[in-house]
């Protein structure tokens, strides 16, 4: 049976639940909803099995928080087994606008300080990775508020439609791979409602 490890960044506590910089998290949960299993408390993460055909997925959500993710990434990729391509990292990106999901089998942290973690423990920044639109509509140093604040009324609607398509993605890419999933959804743009 082939393994995967899905791993959603964000940071533990009710105090970040519902914020962009979370949306990692929110995406693994709704996966490992939608697919019956339940997480418990483990080793630097909250753990979930699923099986998607005759494909395990292993899912965490880190409990090291955001910028020292790294350490839970590699512990669970190394007792599983699981080869790094895999594996996939959900992440929230300002980089990309609101409307837009982007599969990568590879690609730089952009600056952000999870994924920067994860490639310094890895090595690499070889791994594949799902980047999960939040736009940059942020006066100039308001980053950090930005990305640590809640989804606004407005953009509830788009993000709800955004996680449900972010399923599929994962789904398609345990079943028939990166290079197909990305023709089929990469330059899909994402319409509210």
């Amino acid at each position: 049976m082939s393994k995967y490890l899905i791993v959603g960044l964000g940071n533990t506590g009710s105090e970040y639940a519902g914020t962009r910089h979370n949306i990692g998290f929110d995406v693994v949960n709704a996966l490992v909803l939608k697919h019956g299993s339940k997480f418990r408390s483990d080793r630097l993460a909250y753990v979930a099995e699923i099986k998607i055909r005759a494909k395990k997925l292993v899912c965490i959500c880190p409990t090291t928080f955001m910028n020292l993710s790294g350490r839970a990434f590699r512990y669970w990729m190394d007792l599983e087994k699981v080869p790094i391509e895999n594996t996939l990292t959900i992440v929230d990106d300002k980089s990309l606008p609101m409307d837009t999901i982007r599969l990568r089998p590879a690609g730089s942290a952009g600056g952000h300080n999870g994924l920067k973690d994860i490639q310094m423990i890895l090595g690499t920044d070889q791994y594949p990775k799902l980047r999960f639109g939040i736009g940059s509509d942020f006066p100039k140093g308001m980053q950090s508020e930005f990305v640590l604040g809640k989804w606004l009324k407005k953009e509830e609607p788009l993000v709800l439609k955004k996680v449900e398509r972010c399923l599929g993605i994962i789904e398609s890419f345990v079943n028939i791979g990166i290079e197909q999933t990305m023709t089929l959804y990469n330059n899909q743009v994402i319409e509210p409602g």
